[in-house]
């Protein structure tokens, strides 16, 4: 196990992710101001297992989003391998994390009208992969994550965990450097819950860093380091017993 956490923690000459003062504030200079996170400091090296734990409001979600680059800081300096995103265009800001962040959603954000394998592909630029690449590359992350046999099937005819899985495939077929996954257990069965985080402790294997946001104290447990977010700051950040 200590061999598995000096690969999992070992770092390159400078962190995958790291935050200096970091604030974010929502409709600033108005009356509806709101302050979600403050001076938040945080480095992350390739290939950690992270969980960020807070309530509802806690900040946790608007830390996710900036570190997918899905926003910016408003204050403060995000660099992504680093490069400082507050600095970049939409269109280079697309192109630093295109293939290389991953989000999982809590709502799964599947499209009804297209199969299983249709929906875990959609990431994939149909101008840079034949149709039999992107069924091939599908097909190979739904074997991932024991959903192969479902393939043809669509989104209404799978159950909540078997949709959670196919999210998570979606993810993962694009190899990405960084997962992303937001409340990922919230609505599953305990069985279920164990089975989508053995996925992610196999994805973290494989040298991706994952970084799960949950509330659920029994999933944050699961990862190698938590942090937890109250009022917008990290209250606390600390390595974890790896889980066996």
């Amino acid at each position: 196990m200590k061999q598995v956490m000096q690969k999992q923690t070992a770092s390159s000459d400078m962190p995958q992710i790291e935050m200096h003062n970091v604030t974010k504030i929502y409709g600033r200079g108005t009356d509806d101001e709101y302050l979600a996170l403050k001076d938040v400091d945080l480095s992350i090296e390739k290939g950690e297992y992270i969980s960020i734990i807070g309530s509802s409001g806690s900040g946790k979600s608007t830390l996710m989003r900036i570190i997918g680059c899905q926003e910016k800081p408003t204050d403060g300096q995000y660099c992504l391998r680093g490069k400082d995103i507050k600095s970049c265009s939409q269109k280079e800001l697309a192109k630093l994390k295109h293939g290389r962040i991953a989000v999982i959603p809590q709502q799964y954000g599947l499209v009804k009208s297209l199969s299983v394998w249709q929906n875990v592909a959609k990431p994939l630029n149909p101008n840079r992969f034949s149709h039999a690449e992107r069924k091939r590359r599908a097909d190979r992350a739904l074997r991932c994550v024991g959903l192969a046999d479902k393939a043809n099937l669509y989104p209404e005819k799978l159950s909540g965990g078997q949709q959670q899985r196919v999210a998570i495939a979606r993810a993962m077929v694009q190899r990405p450097d960084i997962v992303l996954a937001d409340e990922p257990t919230a609505a599953l069965d305990i069985e279920t819950k164990e089975y989508v985080m053995t996925i992610f402790q196999k994805i973290n294997a494989q040298g991706v860093t994952v970084i799960l946001i949950t509330h659920d104290p029994s999933v944050a447990v699961r990862a190698h380091r938590l942090i937890q977010v109250a009022d917008g700051t990290i209250q606390q950040d600390r390595l974890l017993p790896c889980a066996s």
